[in-house]
């Protein structure tokens, strides 16, 4: 990420006025997080916002019960994780199949909120960064709501018990099939 999107991304969770958690890399030209971090940023954000540079363990912060909303890069792993919590998605996909990922989640499934990005040059804002971590919290919120609610069917299918041997037991029928003489 460049530094004018990694502060604004930043710049957007303090818009919210919610407590956060940001786990990113330096951005571009950066040596370290604080270097690029927006002036008086960590003064204001003070008790309720960090900012981590290192390695985080995704999966045992995604399933803390305090996390109510995850902003993600849309990478696939990420996402998978994602999946199987109550975290609601804020998707804010960079390159590839991010934004593959990206508009299946927040289009075709309707699991999360993708946030807007100018039509000229690519960019994400503060306000709009703040506006869809809002309106997946908002319990009131219609596409909030929608949003929780396939999230929450989906979640279910890829919990539920014998999934993955199911995919397994109807290849090998199907190969069976296939050897059987007619």
């Amino acid at each position: 990420m460049k530094k004018d999107q990694f502060q604004e991304l930043l710049l957007g969770f303090e818009l919210t006025g919610l407590p956060f958690l940001a786990a990113l890399k330096p951005p571009m030209g950066c040596e370290t997080i604080e270097s690029a971090l927006p002036e008086g940023f960590e003064e204001r954000v003070k008790g309720r916002g960090f900012v981590h540079g290192g390695w985080v363990q995704q999966q045992l912060i995604l399933n803390h019960p305090s996390v109510g909303c995850f902003v993600t890069h849309c990478g696939s792993s990420s996402l998978s994780e994602a999946m199987m919590t109550e975290c609601q998605l804020v998707l804010l996909p960079n390159v590839g199949d991010q934004i593959i990922n990206a508009r299946l989640m927040g289009g075709d499934l309707k699991v999360g909120v993708e946030v807007e990005k100018g039509e000229e040059d690519g960019l994400f804002t503060r306000e709009g960064v703040c506006r869809d971590v809002m309106t997946v919290m908002d319990e009131n919120s219609e596409v909030g709501k929608q949003v929780r609610e396939n999230h929450g069917i989906h979640r279910e299918f890829l919990l539920s018990k014998g999934l993955e041997s199911s995919y397994i037991d109807g290849f090998v029928q199907n190969l069976h099939d296939l050897l059987r003489p007619n």
